[in-house]
């Protein structure tokens, strides 16, 4: 799984050319991921993580002189969709560079051609009267062409620049028109700084983890994920499991988990894991306590034991006892990947495993990584200096999963080719 075949943005900016740099006046097209959450009601941007995420790469693009495209999807539009269009991330990008975006009316043809060949740019060290610009094209998924991995598309997209940077981690392991068909149309391609942080520390976690490794696993279904965990149990220590997905594991071993989510169809596969897990040495923890509620919207929470949940009520969180015993278990670890909530996080009731989890984890001297989603979301809502503690917080859940199990990306697949600068 090496990536010494694939281009930095340092690599690429060393160019051909003894003076100035390589990038000046190329159209360098950063396909980025801000497909980000929104107000239902406002239209307003809840989290601007994964716009400030991608900030060192675009800076560095308009820095070298380039005429800079940002490309991404935003959401699961049907067609043209007024409420999922990029203006209003074009907008906090701007807030938070300075610089000045256009937004063409669509992300192919004439009008974004028409506002790439007018863009400002900078000298690279020098000033520019009104800021650099930046073209951001209007939302990938307003076309289907787009998630159909459409080669005509593609070409559309290709026409636009002369360099290609994928930036866009949460999205790599989709097979889509410009994350694996369009740089595979583009002689100079490279990948941004977030996915290079991305895969350097990921890789850790596959290739050489420095042991104990424990992994915390959440989140609603076991379903979703059957692959990572049998590839974590070939690396871990330990595996603590906590979420919605616990209750099927207790299910399997005859607990009464009355109202709770289980997979009933999973209950065979539960107790394989579970026997995988004893025969390959790999302590696989489950709760002791949970806190149960009477459904999804309850007002307040009871801590009940495992082998006493009752009648009409659903584990919504972790209770106590199981935070100390996954505490237990985190302290002895030297690298910890976390993926998936505790609980119902988002309800003040069923929030603090999560939270606790979050504090535990945070003040490790482990090397310790977020695997995106909804647990990346908690750690960032714990706070800025919380979230600094980690050493990575993944800005892509599935994305990173898919690493993790071993899987190939296309994203990562598609810059492996032949034509790349400098190979």
């Amino acid at each position: 799984m090496g990536y010494s075949d694939i281009v930095t943005l340092e690599q690429l900016e060393k160019g051909p050319l003894d003076e100035g740099s390589w990038l000046i006046n190329k159209r360098v097209l950063i396909r980025v991921d801000f497909n980000v959450p929104l107000n239902k009601k406002t239209g307003a941007i809840t989290d601007d993580s994964r716009i400030v995420a991608a900030l060192p790469t675009i800076r560095f693009a308009v820095e070298a002189g380039a005429k800079v495209i940002l490309a991404s999807h935003l959401g699961r539009p049907k067609g043209q969709d007024e409420s999922l269009s990029l203006e209003p991330v074009g907008a906090r990008l701007a807030e938070l560079t300075g610089y000045e975006f256009h937004l063409p009316e669509d992300c192919i043809g004439d009008a974004p051609k028409k506002v790439i060949h007018d863009l400002r740019v900078a000298a690279p060290g020098g000033q520019l009267r009104g800021g650099p610009q930046l073209c951001l094209l209007e939302n990938l998924r307003f076309h289907a062409a787009e998630e159909a991995n459409d080669p005509q598309f593609a070409r559309a997209l290709a026409e636009l620049c002369d360099v290609y940077v994928n930036d866009a981690f949460g999205a790599m392991h989709r097979a889509h028109a410009s994350v694996d068909a369009l740089p595979r149309l583009v002689k100079d391609r490279a990948m941004g700084y977030l996915v290079t942080n991305e895969l350097a520390a990921l890789a850790r976690l596959v290739e050489s983890p420095a042991r104990p490794f424990v992994a915390v696993l959440g989140g609603a279904k076991v379903t979703d994920k059957i692959d990572v965990i049998e590839a974590l149990i070939a690396r871990c220590t330990a595996i603590c499991i906590g979420g919605a997905m616990a209750n099927t594991f207790l299910a399997a071993q005859g607990k009464a988990m009355q109202k709770s989510l289980v997979e009933e169809d999973k209950l065979a596969l539960a107790r394989t894991l579970l026997a995988r897990a004893d025969a390959a040495g790999v302590e696989l923890v489950l709760p002791l306590d949970v806190v149960v509620g009477e459904g999804m919207h309850a007002t307040s929470g009871q801590q009940v034991s495992v082998n006493a949940v009752p009648e009409g009520t659903m584990a919504l969180d972790i209770g106590s006892a199981t935070v100390a015993r996954f505490a237990a278990v985190l302290g002895a670890a030297k690298t910890v990947f976390w993926n998936g909530p505790m609980g119902l996080f988002e309800s003040p009731p069923f929030a603090a495993g999560t939270r606790a989890l979050t504090e535990i984890i945070s003040g490790l001297s482990a090397f310790t990584v977020v695997g995106g989603g909804d647990s990346a979301a908690a750690v960032h809502e714990a706070g800025a200096e919380i979230a600094a503690r980690f050493d990575h917080i993944s800005t892509g859940g599935g994305a990173s999963l898919e690493f993790i199990e071993g899987k190939r990306m296309p994203g990562i697949e598609a810059l492996r080719k032949p034509g790349l600068r400098g190979h």
